[in-house]
């Protein structure tokens, strides 16, 4: 092997702090950067969180122009060019569903020997762009050498029961690090002092606020809630376009005062402590690595069923409700909480579903290394 390390190109939109991008960040801060590097292609041009980490790390990253459903000619000339330019990589790991066909197609003209899907989610969005990801399913299979999915409902959902039957699906888990996570009443303690929580029951959400993370219905419950508990709290960490329009929906009910938006924060960890229960009720997902996180802590979350895989809940901690059920019942369950309850330390579950990143790691690491090996012989 080259004394100098495997680069790897990871296509995505960018790298803000959703799942996706912390999952990614979470493998490529504990891969041996001397024998496993990692690059981007983005496709936003605007400067995501992680990105000067990336650098420090030794990464590169590079942009693309947006693949939307206009500009589906000028992406792909984009990215032909990029790759006859930097005909360096031998492994590209694209992480954009079915839309994945597009750069593993070219990158398959352009003769690079491993090409990774990587499915994120297991559902279709609704609207045009949910047709459009159905319809590019069946092609992906025609350019990609290597399938991953997060769990297996995802797997199922991008290449099919019966293709997942018959095929490799490596399911690569939305692994942590779980020790950061585990519950500490000293930091419970700063925090809420912090957030001036005093006596408040919070309620808590991480995600980017955006149609899928359902941040509307999220408001609609903690309405009912504050309604029948005005102790209560929401803290809602994260950003996105839809943003400003939870902020007036916000004042429009009159909860200003009651619910905190943290925005994009880097230690997620610290502020899950100083939260009572997780609300994660998504329009739809794949395995979320945020409820794995919010069970790392020992949290009781409740979340959308259907909506949500059953392989998330790792601890028991998460109760599944409809979305279709009344916004006083979401309430309800909640409030059931409001008491307190004993925290579970779930540390040892995490670890053993394997989804410490420490551990998880190495089976990437290895994969990577594998095909460059079976490569160069």
């Amino acid at each position: 092997m080259n004394s100098s390390p495997i680069r790897v190109l990871h296509i995505l939109h960018s790298m803000s702090q959703g799942g996706a991008e912390t999952m990614l960040m979470n493998y490529y801060r504990h891969i041996d950067r001397n024998v496993v590097q990692f690059d981007f292609l983005l496709t936003s041009d605007r400067e995501g969180a992680y990105e000067k980490e990336i650098l420090q790390l030794g990464g590169r990253i590079y942009r693309l122009p947006l693949l939307t459903k206009f500009t589906p000619w000028k992406y792909l000339c984009a990215i032909d060019s990029f790759f006859k330019q930097h005909k360096e990589y031998c492994i590209v790991h694209s992480h954009t569903s079915s839309k994945s066909v597009f750069p593993l197609w070219i990158a398959k003209r352009n003769h690079i020997p491993v090409r990774i899907a990587h499915c994120h989610i297991a559902k279709t969005e609704c609207g045009l762009n949910g047709y459009i990801r159905d319809f590019l399913k069946p092609f992906l299979k025609l350019v990609t050498t290597d399938f991953f999915a997060c769990g297996k409902d995802a797997g199922v959902w991008l290449y099919g029961r019966k293709f997942c039957n018959s095929h490799e699906v490596i399911i690569l888990n939305n692994a942590i690090q779980a020790a950061l996570y585990r519950e500490n009443q000293t930091t419970r303690k700063e925090m809420r002092e912090k957030l001036q929580l005093k006596e408040n029951f919070v309620i808590g959400h991480v995600g980017r606020f955006s149609p899928q993370k359902n941040h509307t219905f999220i408001i609609d419950v903690f309405s009912a809630i504050y309604q029948k508990n005005s102790l209560a709290k929401l803290l809602l960490i994260g950003d996105g376009s839809l943003r400003g329009e939870i902020e007036e929906k916000i004042a429009l009910l009159g909860l200003t005062e009651a619910v905190i938006l943290a925005g994009n924060v880097p230690d997620v960890y610290n502020y899950m402590q100083a939260m009572d229960v997780f609300l994660f009720p998504s329009n739809y997902e794949g395995l979320p690595l945020v409820l794995i996180e919010a069970q790392s802590n020992g949290l009781k979350c409740f979340s959308s069923a259907g909506a949500v895989t059953e392989e998330v809940n790792l601890t028991g901690l998460v109760e599944y409700i409809p979305l279709s059920a009344p916004v006083d019942t979401w309430a309800d369950r909640v409030l059931a909480y409001v008491d307190g309850y004993r925290r579970k330390d779930t540390y040892a579950e995490i670890r053993a579903a394997g989804y410490d990143v420490e551990t998880a790691v190495k089976r990437l690491q290895h994969f990577y290394i594998e095909k460059i090996r079976t490569i160069n012989n």
